[in-house]
């Protein structure tokens, strides 16, 4: 094996820039969108309905980042990670919870001042006029996709589920373009300020459109994706097999997902998110799943040849990202999967050493193959067992350090449920690991 040093290695620039041009964006648009607040077509009746405008017009704004967000681009993608760019989508959601809130109350506070009447008695008044209902109802499921996406409730949900009341997105879209192009007069100052609001907006729905709907259905027509074999891994965990045309164009690499829709096993609006587990030979794809939710329990019994359409490659969980020549790879539990198929990867190159945590030997799934490709590729492979105590504190700073004692000189790949995952990126940061060299993908529910 031939070691590579850091100076070898590529930069981790893509990432870098992808974060400059997004905040290029956000900014050059809200300049954009406050020049149309101060310059609306037609003066606000008072002050209240002038906050509710304000309000309104960034509603608008993030709604349409917000489709940008979950459109899938490949250059965010590929770039960012699809993990980080949830966590904005989540945050994204609840900035349109707060002005969907807030832009419907002041716009009613203004309006009850001036017809003097009630705050309430406002709300059936302003609600016979279509457009305005149906902003309401609009606002109403936002605060629905809202609720239900507090930790509490997630908790509370199946994957399937949660991901089925997302698709009310959807309708909310549909809605609030109606509400725009009847009530909004803010980009409706001139010409130009109509072209650049109708253009960001048909800029998010293309984007989304051919992210989420036109990409998939070539792909999916192109491959011809199906099941070759079910390999039962554990009693709870199973690994399946796909196969199909031309592998290859699909360009996947070692540590991304697909979302995987297998047709006749579940209803077609229901996805699962599950990296692959092998690296891709341009001849077949595997994922291994465990059985939680009611699609990943009931992998086991999927017929061979049931037809698979599937969704990706996505994620920036790769080697691409490094920027050092030596690495740690980091998984808990079912998190080893990523892990399992970066170690097979060719361009996972240099000194690599693999930690490997689950509460027993026996939920240690993959850990044969592991052991296989450890040995052909020089790696060093840690089974780290047991329940965390004071005594055993394995991702502790301490225990890392140990493990691993030139860490710091090393990018560090980590893969788990979210509560080690954060546990690890506190212990690295503890010891003043640079987070250009910190590459996390957390189990977290994404639309």
């Amino acid at each position: 094996m031939i070691a590579v040093s850091p100076s070898q290695t590529r930069p981790a620039t893509p990432a870098r820039s992808a974060h400059l041009a997004l905040w290029i964006f956000l900014i050059a648009n809200l300049v954009i969108v406050e020049l149309m607040f101060a310059t609306p077509a037609t003066p606000a009746h008072n002050t209240l309905t002038s906050i509710g405008r304000f309000f309104g017009l960034h509603l608008a704004f993030v709604m349409a980042l917000q489709l940008l967000l979950i459109a899938r681009l490949p250059y965010l993608d590929r770039r960012i990670g699809m993990d980080k760019l949830t966590s904005w989508h989540r945050w994204t959601g609840f900035t349109l919870f707060w002005l969907v809130l807030l832009h419907p109350t002041f716009v009613m506070l203004g309006y009850s001042q001036l017809d003097k009447i009630s705050f309430f008695a406002e709300i059936p008044n302003l609600a016979k006029q279509m457009p305005v209902l149906l902003g309401m109802i609009a606002a109403v499921l936002v605060v629905v996709v809202a609720g239900l996406s507090v930790r509490i409730a997630r908790r509370k949900l199946s994957y399937e589920a949660w991901h089925t009341v997302h698709l009310l997105v959807y309708v909310v879209i549909t809605l609030g373009i109606v509400h725009q192009i009847y009530e909004g007069s803010a980009f409706k100052t001139n010409i130009l300020t109509q072209v650049y609001w109708w253009g960001l907006w048909a800029f998010a729905l293309i984007a989304l459109f051919t992210g989420r709907v036109l990409t998939p259905l070539v792909r999916n027509a192109r491959h011809q994706l199906k099941v070759a074999a079910v390999v039962p891994e554990a009693d709870d965990v199973v690994s399946v097999y796909v196969t199909g045309h031309d592998l290859g164009r699909l360009d996947a690499r070692a540590g991304q997902f697909f979302l995987w829709r297998f047709l006749g096993h579940n209803r077609w609006w229901q996805v699962n998110p599950w990296s692959l587990s092998a690296a891709p030979d341009g001849r077949s794809l595997r994922l291994t799943a465990k059985g939680i939710g009611t699609t990943s329990a009931g992998l086991r019994q999927l017929p061979i040849g049931t037809r698979v359409f599937a969704e990706g490659p996505y994620g920036a969980f790769t080697s691409a990202r490094r920027v050092t020549g030596k690495s740690v790879l980091i998984a808990g539990g079912i998190g080893v999967t990523p892990i399992r198929s970066l170690m097979e990867d060719d361009r996972l190159t240099g000194d690599v050493v693999v930690l490997y945590r689950v509460r027993d030997r026996a939920e240690a799934v993959l850990l044969g193959e592991m052991h296989n490709i450890a040995a052909v590729r020089g790696m060093r492979l840690h089974l780290l067992t047991g329940r965390t105590t004071a005594e055993n504190q394995p991702f502790s700073p301490a225990g890392l350090a140990e493990l691993v004692p030139d860490i710091v000189e090393r990018d560090v790949f980590i893969c788990g449920p979210a509560g080690m995952a954060d546990a690890v990126l506190r212990s690295l940061r503890e010891l003043k690991v640079p987070a250009r060299q910190l590459h996390a993908e957390v189990f977290r529910l994404a639309s």
